[in-house]
């Protein structure tokens, strides 16, 4: 009985082990998608990492002039946020996933947009996807980090500050609206996405940084998400 015991268990373990692996290797994957790249090259349009910041990102996609493809762009790669990890909330219970994996999936969809394996590891910012991440943890926490993102974007018309702001504000709204495990990989997300912008930062302390709907000629580092 004890060694059925014992095999029932190691079972058990590897299976909770491999699922645990696959839901995080599929998020991956669904964030390697590159919609700046997919929607442009699908309307005709110039790969949005030949001009402006050169950054794989629905701000980038802008200054391409079309306002439609920036929008499909922010969408797919919000969706694909909300996607992994909300397929991880409803198929991974049955597999042994509880939140603690939700959040490690969380980790891995937002780390494939940032070093996605279909651009060589070359991605994009991660803003519209660390917002797809928060609608499925929680829409209120992603509609405080939104809100925030509109206020410093419709008064300063900085894409980039708004960005680190939102991103700043994303984990101390979910210490108040709901804190748990998920805390600890939305810390790590706003930390990747600020250090993501790097460059911007520089650029606003400097003078230099461009605002919304500044064109193609925009420099490197400029304004992305």
């Amino acid at each position: 009985m004890a060694a059925n015991a014992v095999k029932c268990k190691v079972s058990y373990f590897k299976e909770f082990d491999m699922s645990t692996i696959a839901f995080i290797v599929a998020a991956y994957l669904i964030g390697s998608l590159p919609f700046a790249v997919i929607v442009s090259k699908t309307m005709g349009l110039s790969d949005p990492r030949s001009y402006g910041s050169k950054n794989p990102g629905a701000t980038n996609v802008l200054r391409s002039g079309n306002k439609k493809a920036a929008a499909l762009t922010l969408f797919g790669d919000a969706a694909k946020g909300w996607l992994a990890v909300f397929l991880a909330q409803q198929f991974g219970p049955r597999h042994g996933l509880a939140e603690p994996e939700f959040a490690m999936v969380a980790l891995a969809v937002f780390a494939g947009h940032l070093w996605p394996l279909f651009l060589r590891f070359r991605g994009g910012k991660g803003v519209a996807t660390a917002l797809g991440v928060l609608v499925a943890v929680n829409p209120l926490i992603a509609l405080s980090s939104a809100a925030v993102w509109l206020l410093i974007a419709a008064t300063t018309r900085y894409s980039s500050l708004a960005a680190i702001l939102a991103a700043i504000a994303a984990p101390v709204a979910t210490a108040f609206i709901q804190p748990g495990v998920y805390f600890g990989a939305i810390v790590v997300i706003a930390l990747l996405l600020v250090r993501k912008h790097k460059q911007n930062i520089l650029n606003l302390l400097s003078g230099q940084e461009g605002r919304i709907g500044a064109g193609k000629t925009a420099a490197n580092g400029e304004q992305d998400s």
